[in-house]
């Protein structure tokens, strides 16, 4: 069954929240250029995307899709940057890991660093996401995420619009429900990762993510070997530290891990 015929419920008061989101995208395309997403292309950043177009703001000067391909993303998920490019007037930029940072941090850890320590992990996040965002982030005022309250306990608290040192962090869909998110994909013909219609609610990289099992959670599926409080890459924690992980008392052991494919580094 598809994640469309599964999901697609939207909320009582969907038509309100979709004018809400509509206007903070123009108000943010105003008041925050350069603008830019930031897009992991699932399924929520596929929507925002959609509402930039239904917004304008392709129309508008200062305002750009960026995605972070760390070199260990599924091919469902890289094959999406072409579907956007061929649906909306927008070029999506690319940014990359130094590929040889990345590729001494594989030979000095291992393939599976990830797995082995919450350091490691996050040294691996902060190798492949956090150096290229800020290459992606240079020279914006602003940028769009599609972080939802609903997604976990960590982003209970996220609001329209942030105020971060150096922009302004907004988040169109905070209001949003997954039935909503999937009532927009359907209604519009969004295009999407096939791996949601395989039970992948949150998808990033491949050896970090696996499907989920009826009752869990959105992002159970993530760095599921680590304890509920460490599930973030780093993009969406605060500056003053809030949300930041501390190292779990132990790790599942490797035979416990679910690999999902072999990835090459």
């Amino acid at each position: 069954m598809s994640a469309i015929a599964l999901y697609a419920k939207p909320s009582p008061d969907f038509a309100e929240k979709l004018v809400h989101s509509l206007a903070l995208l123009k108000t943010a395309a105003a008041d925050y250029s350069p603008l830019t997403q930031a897009s992991s292309l699932g399924a929520e950043d596929m929507v925002v995307t959609h509402l930039m177009h239904e917004a304008g703001l392709f129309d508008t000067a200062g305002v750009s899709i960026f995605v972070l391909d760390t070199g260990m993303l599924h091919a469902e998920t890289v094959a999406l940057i072409g579907r956007i490019e061929e649906r909306y007037p927008v070029k999506v930029d690319v940014y990359r890991p130094d590929l040889e940072t990345a590729n001494a941090f594989v030979q000095a850890n291992g393939s599976e660093a990830m797995y082995k320590s919450l350091a490691l992990r996050k040294q691996c996040c902060h190798i492949r996401k956090m150096a290229p965002l800020a290459r992606a982030l240079a020279g914006k005022k602003g940028w769009l995420t599609g972080l939802r309250r609903e997604q976990s306990a960590a982003r209970a608290e996220v609001h329209d619009i942030e105020q971060q040192p150096e922009r302004a962090k907004v988040n169109p869909l905070v209001e949003w429900t997954q039935g909503d998110i999937w009532h927009c994909i359907s209604i519009n013909a969004i295009p999407y990762n096939p791996l949601h219609d395989q039970f992948f609610p949150s998808i990033g990289c491949a050896p970090c993510t696996r499907a989920v099992t009826l009752g869990e959670d959105f992002r159970s599926g993530r760095w599921w070997w680590e304890n509920e409080s460490a599930k973030e890459c780093g993009l969406h924690v605060a500056a003053d530290g809030t949300h930041e992980a501390q190292e779990p008392a132990a790790f599942e052991p490797l035979s416990s891990i679910i690999p999902i494919r072999e990835i090459q580094a």
